[in-house]
């Protein structure tokens, strides 16, 4: 851990920075909005966040992305909000107003996709608790419900189905919290798609004296490439014990997520009354 403070221990000054700005939220979704749950259909965001969100959704001074590794299908109908930005599978999709985003894929990759999830299955049927998730642009490898004598299996297994299309480059493989994924084989990733969006908004904003800041708030490895692109550009937050991260500050919880967003409300519901 290496200069990375406790955001509440802050407060006053990120209040300040907060004064005067167009925010643009950037939030994860399980884990940050929503608690950890054991399976991932299950994950549920608190009534309580979901109407901060909401009204930050209402204020002139202020835009939320929703962006998830989830696909942009399943992200939109858990949150259920309009006049939001949803981007999903990491940012190769991402739709919200006035905004519509889908990255081309191949035949090629979606052929490699539909092999290598065919040699999954065959590989992994044998493991409870592993689940393979389809989400058209990735595949995702879950095994939280897996036994820990497996682990070391399981991941044996998934680099005999995937490393001779990592190899050559058909596709790309990422790890988060007790997940494995495969993604298309291009440099597009939360990051990336978070830089797109504040362009898109800063463009939409040409003319206006008023400064976007960006705040980023994660608790994946996913994040990360995120909390690198936006460091200097705005907060980057990150969710739940504090190890290696490229997040400046830290929240402990999904519930101290809500608690934040209940500070951010205050202030910009004051900077615009």
């Amino acid at each position: 851990m290496k200069n990375i403070s406790y955001i509440f221990s802050s407060l006053e000054g990120i209040k300040k920075s907060l004064i005067n700005k167009f925010l643009y939220l950037f939030l994860d979704y399980d884990g940050t909005l929503s608690p950890i749950i054991q399976t991932p259909a299950k994950a549920y965001m608190p009534d309580r966040t979901k109407e901060l969100l909401l009204k930050l959704s209402k204020m002139s001074n202020c835009r939320i992305a929703i962006i998830s590794g989830r696909s942009l299908g399943d992200i939109s109908k858990r949150v259920g909000l309009k006049n939001i930005v949803y981007v999903g599978n990491h940012g190769f999709e991402i739709k919200g107003p006035k905004i519509k985003f889908k990255s081309p894929i191949s035949r090629k990759y979606r052929k490699n996709l539909k092999e290598i999830k065919a040699k999954l299955k065959k590989n992994l049927s044998s493991f409870k608790g592993v689940l393979i998730e389809d989400k058209g642009f990735c595949l995702t490898v879950h095994y939280r419900l897996a036994a820990e004598s497996d682990m070391s299996a399981i991941a044996s297994k998934f680099y005999v189905s995937t490393f001779i299309d990592e190899f050559r480059n058909n596709i790309q493989v990422k790890s988060g919290k007790m997940v494995r994924e495969i993604r298309p084989p291009i440099l597009w990733n939360k990051g990336v798609a978070a830089l797109w969006l504040l362009d898109q908004q800063s463009s939409a904003m040409r003319g206006k004296k008023m400064e976007i800041l960006p705040v980023y708030i994660g608790d994946d490895l996913t994040d990360e490439d995120a909390f690198q692109a936006l460091r200097n550009r705005g907060l980057t937050i990150f969710v739940g014990k504090p190890n290696v991260t490229k997040a400046r500050f830290y929240l402990k919880d999904a519930e101290e997520v809500a608690i934040f967003l209940e500070e951010v409300l205050k202030i910009m519901d004051k900077a615009v009354s």
